[in-house]
């Protein structure tokens, strides 16, 4: 499992189970790149312990104008949206500028893109780059991507999961995020990807789990995990500083044993 992909309703905690796993992943010895692929979520950087985020790697390829325009003209010229490639050649994390690729503490962050202004149109050129850079990244054999998706399922539409080895699905207490949960099982299943696992998180009693769990089993998705209430997140996330925590550090500890046995 070296790409994986972290999914689920807004507000479910992508961005906590990100920087959990990339904590995580950075005790066990290996190298953390977290892609944050969410052109909506501006703090993934902060709960990171970065101080600004990396310049997007739109930038990199020309800016959203650009990419806009070379879609355009991709598609008038009859290829397929889904066909378009905005990533002139394979890309090795050692070949991306610093500016576009910050590093902290054994974690390294790139990010796609952002809306930031009103107006600014389709966040289209972002998930095309998405997918050409999750298919032309070439990890170092000590590392480990976890990418931060959009809220939602808009995604899969684009195509981006398709160069991911896993999903994971972060569900919490509320039949939203069920429901979201079950249609990214779906699309996962429509581009044959089999590896997809729910994390539970926000959880505060054993009976809350045990609804969650049998809801998602019944319907075919496998819970790897738990993360349990945790104030400290949640007073991190409130104070926007980097996320120290102390219950969910354990919990995510199973989850790691799960995908890295």
């Amino acid at each position: 499992m070296r790409k994986i992909a972290v999914c689920g309703k807004g507000g479910s905690g992508k961005s906590v189970l990100v920087r959990l796993l990339a904590d995580a992943v950075k005790r066990r010895g290996w190298r953390a790149l977290v892609i944050d692929s969410d052109e909506s979520n501006t703090g993934l950087h902060r709960m990171l312990g970065f101080e600004k985020p990396p310049e997007p790697l739109i930038g990199l390829l020309g800016g959203k104008s650009t990419l806009e325009a070379r879609l355009e003209e991709a598609i008038r010229a009859g290829v397929p949206e889904m066909q378009v490639d905005l990533m002139p050649q394979a890309m090795p994390t050692a070949l991306i500028p610093p500016a576009y690729i910050l590093e902290k503490d054994g974690i390294r962050l790139i990010s796609i893109g952002k809306i930031l202004m009103a107006l600014e149109g389709c966040a289209c050129p972002m998930g095309i780059v998405s997918r050409s850079f999750l298919k032309k990244l070439e990890l170092a054999p000590d590392e480990i991507a976890i990418v931060d998706m959009e809220a939602g399922v808009e995604h899969f539409g684009r195509g981006v999961e398709t160069s991911i080895d896993c999903v994971l699905v972060v569900v919490e207490p509320s039949l939203d995020s069920l429901e979201v949960a079950v249609k990214i099982r779906e699309l996962s299943e429509q581009i044959e990807i089999s590896d997809v696992w729910a994390v539970l998180n926000k959880i505060t009693n054993d009976s809350i789990a045990k609804r969650l769990t049998d809801y998602l089993e019944s319907r075919q998705i496998h819970v790897i995990g738990t993360i349990h209430q945790d104030n400290e997140i949640f007073m991190s996330s409130l104070d926007g500083r980097p996320i120290q925590s102390g219950v969910a550090a354990r919990d995510i500890d199973k989850i790691l044993e799960f995908l890295f046995p």
